[in-house]
């Protein structure tokens, strides 16, 4: 694998700005070192897609194929990256270090897997992507757009200066943000600016953000601008709601999709606090182990396990008041990912009646991210787990949660799910 270089430094984050948020359980305002020696964020060789892909590159097992004009690597960068385009969104504020393309008139594409996103800015010099080593969280890169013999990935590391901050749990992370966008696109931050996952009222949701699909007669922020300066949380909402055409919004000639889908969407929101508390969890856990202090950060470290399982098992999910729809085939490819137990049911099954998805418990167990965390808490999360889903943890927090519900999902894991302890299979 030829050595990936550094580039120069980053403006703003790739998936979202900078935003605060109060975390229970997590002391978000320690930023872990990642030069610790139990990490060495910077000096360790990533194993991630996109470090796998250059790999592949340079022994000529697959190439990039370039296709003139506005798309160039990109749809085989996606192919290559087994990322669907029906999974593109558009967010149209200036959140990227190529701000000044940006703009209601000229989003910015994102794609995305469990394990990879992609940005695309009309008229930019790269392509930005953001890759999940299975230890060391987020890792990012730029590809150029035009045309070489030999397309190589940079390494921008300078991107945690956004992207390691409280919002991503103080480790190498993701976020998705709303905001009171102003007409060009700049997010008006002194009106207010929301981390959002699935705990996240719909109300609250998508500022910045074009969204194709409906919620029914719950409103929501996106595709909208705040016109006024002297009333920047007021958004001009009309031809904004229900849109499952984004025509009288935006020209999308050129883009890979025609949808900015809300399906997919919510399923990115919920996917990067999912991450980001993987990571955080197993950061901790190996610098208490390389540190000799395992044993008095059991507490804090169990803790922040507690907040990581109540998130998988979408203990406080906000439900929805309407049904949501999208509009691209996202909402039945992603459940083809699978994997399906016996009766044919994935915990990738959508609901989108009165929540995302059917069964309450993350795809994202099925991760490398998930299986690389130590052994140590990777089993205690297994613990917590298997004491919700077997009753034996009947908290007022995990009340939500139905006897039919934890029958399933601990059915459809034990029939899925690899490496698990033995008590689960009981």
């Amino acid at each position: 694998m030829r050595q990936i270089p550094r580039g120069p430094l980053f403006g703003l984050a790739l998936l979202g700005a900078v935003v605060t948020a109060a975390i229970a359980a997590i002391d978000v305002d320690v930023r872990i070192p990642p030069e610790h020696p139990a990490i060495q964020y910077l000096q360790t060789t990533p194993d991630d897609p996109v470090a796998r892909l250059a790999k592949r590159l340079d022994k000529g097992e697959v190439k990039l194929d370039y296709i003139p004009g506005r798309l160039g690597y990109l749809p085989s960068l996606l192919k290559n990256l087994n990322v669907n385009a029906d999974s593109q969104m558009l967010v149209f504020t200036k959140t990227s270090f190529q701000a000044p393309l940006i703009s209601p008139r000229s989003p910015r594409a994102i794609f995305f897997s469990d394990s990879v996103s992609v940005g695309s800015v009309k008229g930019g010099d790269v392509l930005e992507l953001a890759a999940l080593d299975p230890k060391q969280g987020i890792v990012f890169y730029t590809l150029g757009v035009d045309k070489t013999t030999k397309p190589v990935f940079a390494r921008r590391d300078v991107c945690l200066q956004c992207h390691q901050v409280q919002a991503t749990l103080g480790v190498p992370g993701l976020e998705v943000g709303s905001s009171f966008p102003k007409p060009d696109g700049t997010p008006n931050f002194s009106a207010g600016y929301t981390a959002v996952d699935h705990r996240i009222p719909l109300e609250q949701r998508w500022g910045g953000w074009f969204v194709s699909g409906t919620t029914g007669s719950v409103p929501n922020r996106g595709n909208a601008i705040a016109p006024d300066p002297e009333n920047p949380t007021e958004l001009d909402t009309s031809d904004s709601h229900n849109l499952t055409s984004l025509a009288s919004k935006v020209n999308l000639d050129g883009y890979l999709a025609q949808t900015s889908d809300i399906v997919a969407l919510m399923v990115l929101e919920h996917q990067t606090r999912m991450t980001n508390l993987i990571i955080r969890v197993g950061w901790e856990t190996r610098i208490a182990e390389h540190d000799g202090k395992l044993g008095e950060s059991t507490a804090r470290l169990d803790d922040a396990i507690d907040e990581m399982v109540a998130y998988m098992l979408f203990a406080e999910e906000t439900p929805l008041k309407e049904p949501v729809t999208g509009v691209s085939t996202f909402t039945k490819t992603f459940p083809q990912r699978g994997p399906r137990d016996k009766q044919g049911r994935s915990l990738r099954d959508f609901d989108l009646q009165t929540r995302i998805f059917k069964y309450p418990l993350s795809y994202m167990i099925y991760t490398e991210a998930f299986d690389g965390m130590p052994d140590w808490a990777r089993q205690r999360v297994y613990q917590k787990l298997y004491d919700v889903l077997t009753n034996k943890n009947n908290s007022v927090r995990f009340a939500r949660i139905s006897a039919d519900d934890r029958r399933n999902v601990l059915e459809i894991v034990r029939e899925t799910k690899t490496g698990l302890p033995d008590y689960w299979k009981n």
